[in-house]
């Protein structure tokens, strides 16, 4: 096997320390939702509350990851019960989609998934990218079954950030200047986005520099006093439908009213001495089990001797994904990211990940609504007849990979966002604490490999040279350093519930600038 070194710079070395409390513990993508988190936990709301508020943050202050008009899953641990529950608010088709619209065009994969081109990128931007949006469905079924403060209380921060504007920092320039030339595409978007044509560029001088967001504030004011339901049978609704219809998605009233999201039992699997509780289905739940079985009792370490676990978590890797991506697809059956977990004083958890899926979705938003469309439909495979293949209704393969592993002595909630790099990345994250003796904060920055449907192995390096070595002798491996932008490996957040000890631990990817770990003393 070959080794390639995809660049002659030196890695990168940063910190990002963990947070520490005895009551409650979050971790999310962005500092201000982190804050309001924290906040909604002081003022007596528990962790599932606490996540609903930061749900609707983030997807005002980085809107082109997550937010309403996207989909998203969840594992929740009920501390007054002992219960673990999924909560699935995933993708589905239009039952009014037409598969004869996405014909392959000859031409390579452009963006996350190595599917053949479709004619005008029509399942990748634009109106027929969008799937059924559940992301409120989903976050006011938590609300009603777990929930503790007031709706409107807990959407009433992410009304004040959208009133007061999206704040534009270097790296909110970076992430819309990489994306200008698709937004220039759609020209709804590229006003709010681009103004005058250009990224908005931060001014030390000037003071803040923010992006008005008034259609979107107008619209979580709306959903905050009327309710989830009026995103899909009230007023929301019918400005998303207007807007739908004139730009020409097949999403139809019924769609909507039909979007049902669901709590159901969580995957399980036993591994030495923990319960690991991953999200049934389509998502990478089943897919991180079938990895689990195939490690066997491999052990992941520094040393030469550890090379051999390195070695097995790489191959039951390559083989599960393979799997996942031959056979995996809904049949009938039961059917770019945000990601946030929680611990509150009670020992409620809650692991939640949030997506568009690209970057900007679909790249369309909804000018009545102000709303960032997903693009949903990308998660099926373009080419007819496999079971991930395009069809009305359906339910595609999805990435997210929400995690609780719990033990006899402590209770660990991690996700993260970065598409197929997600499950490699919770895994290994979730094996560090558990059966390397490593400390959340060390686990978090702790080096890592990448496997995700590809014929190699993208390997950190920082890993020691025994492990590369080693590493080299299953498939070719890669050098892929961990950065900023484009960030190598997917983004991690997670909180740990020692309760041995009483204390809670909160720790967040370092190479994401806005990620942020915060507790409660």
């Amino acid at each position: 096997m070959t080794a390639i070194a995809a660049s002659a710079l030196a890695p990168v070395q940063l910190r990002k320390p963990a947070a520490r409390g005895k009551r409650g513990a979050v971790a999310t993508q962005n500092g201000k939702a982190s804050r309001i988190a924290l906040d909604v936990l002081d003022a007596g709301g528990n962790a599932f509350d606490a996540a609903i508020a930061a749900a609707f943050a983030l997807g005002v202050a980085e809107p082109w990851m997550s937010g309403p008009g996207g989909v998203g899953c969840a594992l929740l641990f009920e501390a007054s019960s002992g219960r673990t529950f999924a909560l699935d608010f995933g993708a589905r088709a239009s039952r009014y989609l037409d598969p004869s619209a996405y014909t392959l065009s000859g031409k390579p994969p452009t963006d996350l998934f190595p599917w053949p081109g479709v004619v005008e990128d029509r399942n990748l931007r634009g109106p027929l990218a969008i799937a059924v949006p559940a992301d409120v469905a989903g976050l006011g079924l938590l609300h009603r079954r777990f929930g503790r403060l007031p709706w409107r209380d807990l959407l009433a921060p992410a009304v004040a950030l959208a009133r007061q504007g999206l704040e534009i920092d270097w790296y909110a320039c970076l992430v819309i200047a990489a994306h200008a030339g698709e937004l220039q595409r759609f020209p709804v978007t590229a006003a709010v986005f681009l103004p005058d044509g250009l990224p908005p560029r931060p001014d030390p001088g000037a003071g803040r520099v923010l992006l008005p967001l008034p259609r979107l504030a107008d619209s979580l004011a709306r959903l905050a006093e009327a309710g989830a339901e009026d995103f899909y049978r009230g007023d929301i609704a019918r400005e998303l439908l207007a807007d739908l219809a004139e730009f020409g998605s097949p999403i139809a009233a019924d769609d909507l009213a039909a979007c049902r999201p669901r709590l159901c039992e969580p995957r399980r699997f036993r591994r030495h001495g923990h319960d690991w509780l991953a999200m049934p289905g389509l998502f990478a739940g089943e897919t991180l089990g079938r990895t689990l079985a195939r490690m066997e009792d491999a052990v992941l370490g520094p040393g030469a001797r550890e090379a051999i676990g390195w070695q097995r978590l790489a191959r039951s890797l390559l083989d599960a994904w393979a799997e996942r991506l031959a056979t995996m697809g809904d049949r009938g059956v039961e059917a770019c990211t945000s990601h946030l977990s929680i611990v509150d004083a009670e020992g409620n958890m809650v692991s939640l990940t949030r997506t568009l899926l690209s970057v900007f979705g679909s790249h369309l938003l909804l000018p009545r609504t102000g709303i960032l469309a997903n693009n949903g439909i990308y998660w099926f495979d373009p080419r007819p007849g496999g079971p991930n293949a395009i069809a009305p209704g359906k339910r595609p393969l999805s990435n997210m990979c929400p995690l609780l592993v719990t033990g006899d002595r402590s209770r660990l909630a991690v996700g993260a966002s970065g598409g197929r790099r997600i499950l490699a990345a919770v895994l290994q994250v979730a094996l560090f604490v558990t059966e390397c003796g490593m400390g959340l904060e060390e686990a978090i920055h702790a080096p890592r490999i990448d496997v995700s449907g590809d014929a190699c192995i993208f390997v950190d390096p920082r890993l020691p040279q025994p492990i590369r070595t080693g590493l080299a002798e299953v498939a070719p491996t890669v050098d892929r350093p961990a950065g900023i932008f484009p960030l190598g490996y997917a983004c991690p957040t997670a909180v740990l519930a020692n309760v041995a000890a009483g204390e809670r631990i909160a720790a967040a990817e370092p190479f994401q600038p806005w990620a942020t770990p915060l507790a409660q003393s």
